[in-house]
């Protein structure tokens, strides 16, 4: 719950927040007569803004309160020096400032009816993407303008969807569920040698069910999808009912395998070590590489003789001294398992060739590679 004063009464409401961050202790009423100064001054101070003013004016000020975090990143950049930082500590520093502005931007609060309707003057109509990122509506809450607006884009992602060049399709990407716009670990899954009269798949960690749907069109009789997250269950679900791989394609709920074994299990973890700060992030961070070590420790006992586990991983975290490749291959080792090969491709994507990135000096030396695992 939120508190704050108005019109002399204490009024509360339900707080809401994806990324989990907790409801802000002082609240300040504010509208179209609040300057961005003012503004970026007691967002910084940890205040909440709940906004009572223009809908269309309130994002106008989330864009001017971005303007002065980018400001101050610039003139931070014109200031002396430092010694130079290990690439660890660059990622470190990195990932704080990213926490530290998001919290900031997340200050700015946004009411909502149990319809999902917005009391405010021009206001949007987000009743469809709320419904999408969070169900059937029950009773008013207050969330953050930053978080709608990502609601927003989710519901375009889903909308218009991700060509996938494998497939000659597009996949629907959900709310919270990673989108496979980085198309380069999709093409090795598409691409490398299947085992030999192998006809069925588990693919761990399913998301989007986008390699369930790239092994099916590959000639696999039977996929099995698993996930433990409700939103990537539905979305895998939806995207294989619509592209007609429902006979070949089962998404079932597990932590990691079902039961059984496959001649063939695929995992793409995420592939940085590190605690996420939103549900999108379990895409991208794996606490302790939970994820990886569990793939890794239960694939010799969910194999078929002679089958393969593919592993999906890029080298990011060893260029960013998050783990070491030496690390990665004792794990396998201690896990009984053994290097059938491997197949390497260098990413495509935007950030990759970006030079003014803060982690450039490890993203242009990044390679993403499926490690075709036997069991030694």
């Amino acid at each position: 719950m939120i508190q704050w004063i108005e019109n002399g009464e204490e009024r509360t409401a339900n707080w809401r927040s994806e990324s989990g961050w907790p409801a802000p202790k002082n609240i300040v009423l504010a509208d179209d007569t609040m300057n961005a100064d003012t503004a970026y001054r007691l967002a910084l101070d940890g205040t909440g803004l709940l906004w009572r003013g223009d809908f269309q004016n309130a994002r106008q000020l989330l864009q001017a309160l971005v303007r002065r975090l980018d400001q101050k990143s610039e003139r931070n950049k014109r200031k002396p020096a430092k010694p130079a930082a290990t690439l660890t500590e660059q990622f470190h520093r990195h990932r704080l400032a990213q926490l530290q502005r998001a919290r900031l931007l997340a200050m700015l609060l946004i009411p909502f009816e149990a319809d999902y309707t917005i009391p405010l003057r021009r206001a949007a109509d987000v009743k469809q993407a709320c419904n999408e990122a969070y169900g059937a509506g029950t009773e008013p809450f207050v969330a953050s303008l930053r978080e709608l607006l990502g609601l927003i884009g989710a519901h375009e992602w889903r909308r218009k969807g991700v060509f996938i060049p494998a497939l000659d399709e597009r996949i629907h990407p959900w709310y919270g569920v990673f989108s496979p716009v980085r198309g380069e670990y999709v093409e090795l899954v598409a691409q490398a040698p299947l085992p030999a009269q192998e006809t069925l798949a588990f693919d761990i960690g399913a998301g989007t069910g986008v390699l369930s749907a790239v092994l099916a069109h590959r000639g696999l009789q039977g996929v099995i999808a698993t996930d433990m997250d409700e939103r990537a269950l539905g979305c895998a679900r939806a995207n294989i009912d619509r592209l007609g791989l429902g006979e070949q394609v089962e998404v079932v709920q597990a932590d990691l395998y079902p039961e059984g074994r496959a001649g063939l299990v695929v995992c793409n973890p995420p592939w940085l070590p590190g605690k996420p700060s939103s549900a999108i992030e379990y895409a991208i961070y794996d606490p302790d590489s939970r994820m990886l070590k569990g793939f890794l420790a239960g694939l010799k006992d969910h194999l078929l003789a002679h089958g393969e586990g593919w592993l999906i991983l890029s080298d990011l975290a060893e260029h960013l001294g998050l783990r070491s490749r030496e690390q990665l291959l004792a794990w396998i080792a201690d896990a009984g398992l053994e290097v059938a090969g491997r197949h390497d491709v260098r990413p495509t994507h935007p950030k990759a060739s970006d030079a003014d990135d803060p982690l450039a000096a490890a993203r242009t030396r990044e390679v993403t590679s499926l490690w075709r695992l036997r069991v030694a």
